[in-house]
């Protein structure tokens, strides 16, 4: 059952239902057929000038098939990863492929910078590529439910720096359910394009 066939039904559906059926068909995505979508995801926001002109980018290591972004590693930028702390905030680290310092499994089996990694400080981001279970057209986005993106973004310091959510076509939806405290994106990537409002 796909995101669409759920919201189709005429009980509104969860945030807990919508994560399961999403993850559930992104982890039916092919190999070839994830890493073509990956690729054309990382074209569009090569191509894009936000992109080009951001000197400093917080991205992700892909886990339980995300769309991968390795491909714009190697374009020059300085990329932040999170860090894991006491499983409620997160910390971000520079770190390169070519990085002497090697990757550590975090609190959720996602490779994480190793703590000695230089830490990036808020004032020094210029973009922010945000893993998403979902995105719905407004921008609002479907975590993974443990609210590590929401606590960051919800911060002075964060507030104004622009925001990608970064998903699958499919998993692009018209309307996801919204508590309160959820705040929209800026723009949503998938293979189609990059959707700005």
């Amino acid at each position: 059952m796909s995101a669409t066939d759920i919201q189709s039904n005429s009980i509104q559906p969860t945030k807990a239902d919508l994560r399961r059926s999403l993850l559930k068909a992104r982890q039916a995505i092919h190999p070839e057929i994830w890493k073509e979508k990956s690729d054309r995801i990382c074209e569009h926001l090569r191509t894009w000038p936000t992109f080009q002109q951001a000197r400093t980018i917080l991205v992700y290591f892909s886990f339980r098939n995300e769309p991968d972004l390795t491909r714009l590693w190697r374009l020059g930028k300085r990329f932040g990863f999170p860090r894991c702390i006491d499983q409620k905030f997160l910390e971000w680290h520079l770190w390169l492929p070519s990085s002497s310092i090697p990757l550590q499994k975090g609190a959720y089996g996602i490779p994480e910078p190793h703590p000695s990694a230089p830490v990036i400080r808020p004032q020094d981001v210029d973009l922010i590529l945000v893993p998403s279970v979902a995105c719905d057209v407004r921008g609002y986005r479907l975590g993974y439910g443990g609210g590590f993106y929401d606590r960051m973004l919800a911060k002075p310091e964060w507030r104004s720096k622009p925001t990608v959510g970064i998903v699958f076509e499919f998993a692009r939806v018209p309307k996801l359910p919204n508590d309160p405290w959820d705040r929209p994106l800026q723009g949503i990537c998938t293979e189609a394009g990059l959707f700005l409002p």
